[in-house]
């Protein structure tokens, strides 16, 4: 399958339709596939099922996706900072499957690895464990949780070579690695595409193997990254 393609309508071209599952990495706007994202807003699909931390803020990220109802069902973390989510939940257009952050990462990834599901305490005597099963290990409590794996998944990194090697940029790893994995095609936008070769093999954070489509989405306009500086004081 051909790696690098020119923009995010070409990378995405024949893998959409209507009611799919996809995986989106990205923590609020930071390490967000925001082309891709664009690019699914303007595919008009529709039915979606999204897992990702949250749903981006009003009109920004899958915010945008919201907004223009492609959305059916959000698998969440966090859904502050979006009234179009509540008030789309709160009135029933809008399924909703919350999730502690940590247990949203590890579904992805056992669902990446092959796993069906996994034991945890985490919402044990919560909403979260409601009509999940319950087993006692060691004389405590565990609720069943499913791996997640989608037909889709799109992440965003900070470097790939063109064979598809990934670097993510600091906290912008966030969801992406274990999102990645956990679909049966996983799409790429980065800042920046180099030779193979170009990147220290001890620094790869996603093998190419998990990356079948790719694109440079630069420039990008980085919404919550802004470089912070002081004068410098007298030496003296």
């Amino acid at each position: 399958m051909k790696t690098i393609y020119p923009d995010a309508a070409a990378a995405l071209d024949g893998l959409l339709f209507d009611g799919m599952h996809l995986c989106v990495g990205g923590f609020g706007l930071c390490g967000i596939p925001e082309r891709l994202i664009d690019a699914l807003q303007v595919a008009e699909i529709k039915d979606l099922t999204i897992a990702s931390n949250n749903a981006g803020i009003d009109n920004e990220g899958l915010g945008k996706l919201l907004r223009s109802k492609q959305v059916k069902k959000m698998i969440s973390s966090y859904v502050g900072e979006n009234k179009e989510f509540e008030r789309q939940y709160l009135s029933g257009e809008l399924e909703v499957e919350f999730c502690p952050q940590g247990t949203l990462a590890e579904r992805c990834r056992a669902g990446g690895a092959g796993i069906p599901g996994f034991y945890t305490k985490t919402g044990v005597g919560t909403q979260v464990a409601e009509g999940k099963d319950v087993k006692k290990f060691d004389g405590e409590d565990y609720i069943l949780e499913r791996g997640i794996y989608a037909d889709l998944c799109l992440i965003k990194g900070w470097k790939a070579d063109k064979a598809g090697n990934l670097i993510f940029r600091k906290t912008a790893r966030n969801f992406n690695a274990p999102m990645a994995t956990a679909g049966k095609i996983c799409v790429a936008e980065v800042e920046e595409i180099v030779e193979v070769g170009e990147l220290d093999p001890d620094a790869i954070h996603l093998p190419s193997i998990y990356v079948k489509r790719l694109i440079d989405g630069s420039p990008y306009d980085k919404k919550i990254e802004f470089r912070m500086t002081r004068e410098r004081g007298d030496a003296s």
